[in-house]
């Protein structure tokens, strides 16, 4: 009888802590899940938060290519002026030395009064188209920073996402 109570016994205890092990590896089976699921959670939230400033990244980067591009097309247009200008002026300038040389031929008074009022003409249109210049070359000047300080822009979102699509390629810490 006493050995049949001690089997009882060994048995109960041996039963006690078969459960007492299955509940304990079950319990740290869920823990682990548990973890695993709260950083798979964590990753994907900074996942969709990189992805999210990349778009967002993206959509101004297109835009500032925009601007740089309006920049550029202005800086292109106040040069092709400038060019228009200075011919003219020297179209000018040819056209009031042609005048002087008349006047030094002419043979009646009112061809060199009329030679002298188109000479004055010609110097007072081209004090004129040197004043415009000096404005359009001021123009010039201003549209070159302008796309110096709009493709810096450009440059500096570029890095931006440069360093998002670096981070984004490693694994996550």
């Amino acid at each position: 009888m006493r050995r049949a109570f001690f089997c009882m016994t060994a048995l109960l205890a041996i039963l006690a802590c078969a459960f007492g092990q299955a509940s304990s590896s079950d319990t740290q089976t869920l823990q682990a899940l548990l973890s695993e699921v709260r950083a798979l959670r964590q990753e994907l939230h900074a996942s969709l938060n990189r992805t999210q400033s990349m778009q967002i990244l993206l959509a101004r980067f297109q835009v500032q290519e925009g601007v740089v591009t309006k920049a550029s097309d202005h800086l292109n247009e106040s040069r092709q002026k400038v060019f228009d200008i200075h011919m003219h002026q020297k179209e000018l300038a040819v056209e009031a030395k042609r005048f002087e040389d008349a006047l030094n031929s002419a043979e009646t008074p009112q061809q060199q009064a009329d030679l002298q009022e188109r000479i004055k003409r010609a110097k007072s249109e081209l004090d004129i188209a040197g004043n415009i210049a000096q404005q359009q070359e001021t123009t010039e000047i201003q549209a070159e920073q302008q796309l110096r300080d709009e493709q810096d822009k450009l440059g500096a979102i570029e890095s931006q996402l440069d360093e998002l699509i670096r981070v984004m390629g490693r694994p996550a810490e």
